[in-house]
């Protein structure tokens, strides 16, 4: 693996500087040419790993933050040394994960282990300890294999999908529920805390699935496949909540805002739309070209979106192009922030305490940009605290201005 060393510190408005960029090796076994996308990168949620998936069934799993030559200060995670080594055998380290198959998926289970699995553990004595933090990698012959991070151990194989295992998802409350979306046209939950046990599959996709995201209140669930539309599932009931149709192609991307309030879409139609998703309205649409630039007869446009995904704090949106640009938007402006040339880009993904970027290509590199730093408005704080346990028509009933209401739902824009 190589680095390559970059500018360090960003603030809001200024281009996204390059940190560092990851190359995997070239072993001469394999033919370079194929199978060598990274199409997923991940941050554990305390901000202390990086999982990589480099290509040719290879995932590494990389301590956070990298050399200090490559990241600067003030980007490092939060007490890593107290949750990814419990019992004090020193400082992590790189990890190798050969998963046998391409690897398309990756997920980072929830700090830190809840009760109920503790209870669980008391109930069922034979169940595997899952009290440490894990990755899933969903991978090209539709299997999901479970890896123990700090050892590279490999826990659970988990079979049921037809094809390719396209993304994965775990809730954010810690319970260990994992839903996969797959190229057989469904999603599935696993419950690791019931040694993987399948508790769920839900169809209703005409195509591949690309992309499913989970709430972070875990209410909701949206997937998005090779359609024009997206679907909302219920993740108490595990029923269809909703159809979202607006995109003019296929959508590949989905993601939630931290507070639940506001999804996001992003398609080949080289448009991201901003949702409500507790009522359906469209509330913005940020167009990556212009409407007279496009050409709805074509699948694949130049601006195709492969990625989009919201910062940690809320304020801003990251997106991949086709177009070969890496492009920051505010929240509340319909025209991007920052833009940053990056070539083949397909995924990315916010560091969870903020100010980096990490993005993958289809040559297998990852790249670590700058990403806005900022201090959220005591407004902004307060309208993700309420809305984390509000729906907008719990808002909307409250006896409260309707300015603020406007404000409350996202209406402001």
């Amino acid at each position: 693996m190589e680095a390559r060393p970059g500018a360090g510190g960003a603030e809001a408005g200024e281009v996204p500087l390059l940190l560092a960029e990851l190359k995997p090796g070239r072993p001469h076994q394999f033919d370079w040419k194929s199978s060598c996308e990274t199409w997923s990168v991940a941050f554990s949620p305390d901000g202390s790993w990086f999982a990589w998936s480099q290509g040719h069934c290879i995932v590494k799993l990389i301590p956070w933050p990298l050399e200090e030559q490559f990241i600067p200060r003030g980007f490092e995670p939060k007490s890593r040394s107290s949750k990814t080594d419990p019992k004090g055998r020193g400082s992590p380290k790189e990890k190798t994960l050969d998963c046998g198959q391409i690897v398309w998926g990756l997920a980072f289970s929830p700090w830190p282990s809840p009760p109920s699995r503790k209870l669980w553990a008391r109930v069922c004595p034979q169940a595997l300890d899952f009290s440490c933090l894990i990755l899933a990698t969903g991978l090209n012959d539709g299997q999901i294999k479970i890896w123990e991070v700090q050892t590279g151990r490999l826990l659970l194989n988990l079979s049921g999908h037809q094809d390719v295992v396209r993304d994965l998802s775990f809730t954010p409350s810690g319970n260990l529920i994992l839903v996969s979306a797959s190229r057989d046209k469904t999603l599935r939950i696993w419950d690791l805390n019931k040694d993987g046990k399948q508790i769920q599959v839900l169809s209703g996709h005409l195509q591949w699935v690309y992309c499913c995201s989970i709430s972070p209140d875990c209410s909701m669930l949206c997937s998005a496949a090779g359609e024009k539309s997206v679907l909302l599932w219920s993740m108490r009931s595990y029923t269809l909540i909703r159809k979202l149709e607006g995109h003019q192609s296929s959508v590949v991307s989905c993601d939630f805002s931290p507070d639940s309030a506001l999804l996001v879409t992003a398609s080949y139609d080289t448009s991201v739309i901003m949702w409500d998703p507790y009522t359906g309205e469209k509330l913005r649409t940020l167009q990556h070209v212009l409407d007279s630039q496009l050409d709805y007869t074509r699948d694949v446009h130049a601006s195709s979106l492969r990625s989009v995904r919201f910062s940690p704090e809320g304020l801003y949106l990251a997106t991949v192009a086709d177009d070969r640009l890496l492009r920051i938007w505010a929240l509340e402006l319909k025209t991007p922030v920052a833009f940053a040339p990056m070539t083949n880009g397909l995924c990315c993904t916010f560091f969870p305490h903020g100010g980096i970027i990490a993005t993958g290509t289809r040559d297998g590199h990852v790249q670590f940009w700058t990403a806005p730093r900022v201090l959220s408005s005591l407004k902004h704080l307060c309208r993700k605290a309420l809305r984390s346990f509000l729906t907008t028509y719990q808002v909307l009933a409250l006896p409260i201005p309707k300015k603020m209401k406007e404000f409350l739902t996202y209406r402001t824009f």
